[in-house]
């Protein structure tokens, strides 16, 4: 968990709320606390008894439901800052889908008078090649045109910018903020241009490619150009100037690009 060292190498009090069947080894100098995720009063005394002051949720798939007891026993603990599992791409206004679902668990922690923070990223620069079939295709494939800009920052520097947002800023000054990050702004064409293999256009990925569903779902996203993290969906449109944004709140910090992530 990039979150987690970035975290400590701040020398921040960590402490994870892990599921009571969970064998996950964390590194030295985090408390885990097993805790019943179902259960709110339970995990508002843990956040309570630890003198927890920011939430950051990393919980995904049918794990995001569980953000909503999360958040209300963030509440009743007196907790100062709730950030919840976003990190991709805008989702405020969404109404249908994933993106649905995180914008409604956003609107809800807000209608509880429950500070928040929500970072967007983008796609994360690691999974560039699975969005687009590689190696299995042998070919960087592309749904639609591939002119549509999208964002994309690497892994663990959005765990460094997180930490350092959250170790260094007056917590007030994120208190029901978007921060739209990202390490390089591009378009799948461009992007094909880092690798030496043919590149297909195509009208959906090949159902014989492994995770096609999943592959399908992410180029569908890129294709409507709604991976900038600029990206508004209400107004339906991408504003350039909003990508990126809140990198300025990191000066100095050196955000990766996809040809360094990927060594290509």
């Amino acid at each position: 968990m990039p979150i987690v060292k970035s975290l400590l190498a701040r020398n921040t009090r960590l402490i994870i709320l892990t599921r009571p069947s969970s064998k996950k080894r964390f590194p030295k100098g985090v408390k885990t606390v097993p805790v019943d995720y179902s259960d709110t009063s339970a995990l508002a005394a843990a956040l309570r008894e630890n003198a927890v002051d920011v939430v950051v949720s990393t919980l995904s798939g049918e794990g995001l439901r569980a953000q909503y007891k999360l958040s209300d026993a963030a509440k009743a603990a007196g907790v100062k800052l709730f950030v919840p599992s976003e990190f991709g791409m805008p989702t405020r206004g969404a109404t249908e889908g994933i993106l649905g679902e995180k914008s409604k668990l956003a609107d809800y922690i807000q209608s509880i008078d429950l500070s928040i923070t929500r970072v967007y990223n983008g796609l994360y620069q690691e999974f560039l090649p699975f969005m687009v079939g590689m190696p299995e295709a042998g070919k960087f494939l592309i749904k639609g045109s591939g002119n549509e800009p999208l964002s994309l920052t690497a892994i663990p520097d959005v765990g460094e910018y997180l930490a350092y947002v959250l170790t260094t800023l007056p917590l007030e000054q994120l208190n029901n903020v978007e921060l739209r990050i990202q390490g390089e702004r591009s378009t799948l064409r461009e992007l094909s241009k880092l690798y030496d293999v043919p590149v297909e256009f195509v009208d959906s990925i090949p159902k014989d490619i492994p995770r096609a569903d999943e592959r399908e779902w992410l180029q569908a996203y890129a294709a409507k150009g709604t991976m900038s993290t600029g990206h508004d969906i209400t107004a339906g449109r991408d504003g350039p100037a909003l990508a990126g944004s809140a990198n300025r709140l990191f000066p100095g910090f050196h955000f990766k690009t996809v040809k360094e992530t990927l060594a290509l």
